[in-house]
This record gives structure tokens, C-alpha cells and sequence, in this order.
């Protein structure tokens, strides 16, 4: 079975570890980065299946990084959960109610860590449904493009689709799993 990788991006080693040590050994891989720019990059390269991001970090805050996460439609479908110790900087930048992210504040327990993940995925969920493909124009006159050719780019569209739909469902079960197992500890 694949293991699902959590980036965990905060300034604070001691965050870092409380959060490593709050989720399950073993269905997760925890990836940390100690500011913005080594979180963007672990963004791109790794494409984590969550990401905790704290909002006041060197180098790159995480506001710059939320900003350039909703740029690209791949990296705004990756749940995001929001940390701070001050929640009205957050709601400066980013007015509530937060639409595209979960807010935790620092500092949490493990319930707050986990009601943050679930609603993170929650919101992803509803913000990467795919969408509808639309029939091809180019049925409709004679003198639009190849329809075969377009017939194959829908069909390989379905697919990706198809393929994301079955990596959202792992997904999702995985995060039963944690939630299963965080329950068995309480």
C-alpha cells in the first residue's frame, strides 16, 4: 500500500515533532521543512497528500506559500491545514470563513490536529471536483478539428479523472484509518 506523505512546514523543531508524534506510525510518511522556501519546494518535488503549514516563517511566509499553492489547480486540491499562534494575522490576509484551508491554533491537542485534517479534507474535496467535460465543438461543423483526435483527448481525459477519483478514495481511507486509530488511543 502507498504511504501517504504529510508535509509538515514550521519554523519550531519542537511543532514539528508534536505533530509527527500526534499521527499514527507507519500510514504516514512525515516530511518537515523548517521555513517557506524548503516547504514550496517539498510542495513541487514530494506533491504530499497534506500539508500543515505555519503562517509566520522565514525565508517565504506561509502566506506567500498559500498564495502560490492557489495558483496552480494540482497544489490548491492538497488538503491544507493552517497553523498559528495568532489567528488574527491569519483572518488579516485571508477573511473567514476559510473556504480552502483548515485553521488550527497553536498550541493544539491531538482531537483539535485531527478535526483540522479531517475538515482540510473535507474542503479539498469539495474544491477539486472535477470538472464536467463539455461535448465536443467540433462535432457540430465541418470545418472545426479533427473529432477523433478530440475523442481521444476526452478519453484520456476520463482516465486522469478516473485515476485521481481512485487516489481521492485511498485517501479518504486512510484518513479513516487515523481517525480510527486516534480514536482507539482516547
Amino acid at each position: 500500500m502507498t504511504t501517504h506523505k504529510i508535509l509538515v512546514i514550521d519554523d519550531s523543531k519542537v511543532i514539528r515533532m508534536k505533530v509527527r508524534d500526534m499521527l499514527p506510525a507507519g500510514n504516514f510518511e512525515v516530511l518537515e521543512a523548517k521555513d517557506g522556501v524548503e516547504g514550496y519546494n517539498l510542495i513541487l518535488s514530494e506533491r504530499p497528500n497534506l500539508i500543515m503549514l505555519d503562517f509566520l516563517l522565514p525565508k517565504m511566509s506561509g502566506w506567500e506559500v498559500f498564495q502560490e499553492i492557489q495558483k496552480e489547480y494540482e497544489l490548491k486540491a492538497i488538503p491544507l491545514v493552517l497553523m498559528s499562534g495568532r489567528k488574527e494575522e491569519v483572518v488579516e490576509k485571508i477573511p473567514e470563513p476559510f473556504e480552502f484551508f483548515s485553521f488550527v491554533e497553536k498550541p493544539f491537542e491531538q482531537k483539535q490536529l485531527v478535526d483540522a485534517i479531517r475538515d482540510a479534507m473535507a474542503k479539498a474535496k469539495k474544491h477539486s471536483k472535477p470538472l464536467e467535460t463539455p461535448v465536443a465543438s467540433s462535432q457540430r461543423t465541418e470545418n472545426s478539428v479533427d473529432s477523433s483526435a478530440m475523442t481521444a483527448e476526452i478519453r484520456s481525459l476520463r482516465q486522469q479523472v478516473t485515476k485521481m477519483q481512485g487516489e481521492i478514495d485511498n485517501l479518504k481511507s486512510q484518513l479513516s484509518q487515523l481517525v480510527r486509530f486516534i480514536k482507539q488511543k482516547f
